[in-house]
């Protein structure tokens, strides 16, 4: 339905925006000529939006190629990915040859996770650390839990974004949405876990200002220690090679 509604909307809007062309040229070539520039930039522009979204889809795409490939055991197609991969890594750049020359998957899995792909998990554990700090700071000091959620929801976000685009994913606005469909129910595996740690906090305290600051503190720490969570939920869902003990 979404894909109908934009061929329609497009279409149409590419034939009236045709139609007026055609009305300005039959005006004069100056303005047919001013209106057909202003008409290929703004189409040109829809364009590479939407075929930066499709790049971000089939980055993730080949992602799950990757892993699938790998837990078949089928050799082709995960060296395939595996290459094409460490192409876009920097990390993972000089792996390329050893790659093209690997026999087996249990090799090519070797080969990823003797190097690029610890190094990968520890730079977005880095990236999870400041969004847990800036998380902590933000919800210690912000006088609404309205906004400690818009801004936790605005920097999860954006951590996840981060991670992807270490292991060399560009997700546009439906690629991240991707992302956040893998991470969530994950990363939402300890809110059950949080809140009662809160709550705990929160209780073990009588005294009223004691509890207002080392409360707020609580659920600041509660927030970080989520962030953290999310940094590393994240990087798993972007690995090539699923992590010990994950499905595919």
């Amino acid at each position: 339905a979404a894909a109908g509604l934009a061929v329609l909307l497009l279409g149409l809007g590419a034939l009236d925006a045709a139609n007026f062309v055609l009305d300005q040229f039959a005006r004069g070539p100056v303005a047919g000529l001013l209106t057909l520039g202003v008409v290929a930039a703004g189409f040109g522009l829809l364009a590479s939006a939407g075929w930066a979204e499709l790049r971000g889809l089939l980055s993730i795409r080949a992602v799950d190629r990757a892993r699938e490939a790998f837990a078949r055991g089928d050799v082709a197609t995960a060296r395939t990915e595996a290459v094409r991969w460490a192409e876009s890594v920097p990390e993972a750049a000089a792996l390329v040859p050893a790659l093209r020359g690997a026999a087996s998957t249990e090799e090519l899995r070797a080969l990823l996770e003797s190097g690029p792909l610890p190094a990968l998990e520890s730079r977005a554990t880095a990236l999870g650390r400041t969004a847990a700090v800036q998380a902590f700071t933000i919800t210690a000091v912000s006088p609404s839990p309205g906004l400690d959620a818009l801004v936790f929801a605005w920097r999860g976000v954006r951590l996840v974004r981060q991670v992807a685009a270490l292991h060399g994913l560009r997700p546009g606005f439906a690629g991240s949405i991707a992302l956040l469909r893998r991470t969530v129910f994950d990363a939402a595996a300890v809110a059950a876990t949080d809140i009662a740690v809160d709550a705990a906090a929160r209780a073990l305290l009588s005294n009223r200002l004691l509890e207002q600051f080392a409360g707020e503190a609580a659920a600041g720490a509660v927030a970080a220690r989520r962030m953290l969570r999310l940094s590393r939920v994240a990087a798993d869902a972007c690995r090539i090679v699923p992590g010990p003990g994950r499905p595919a």
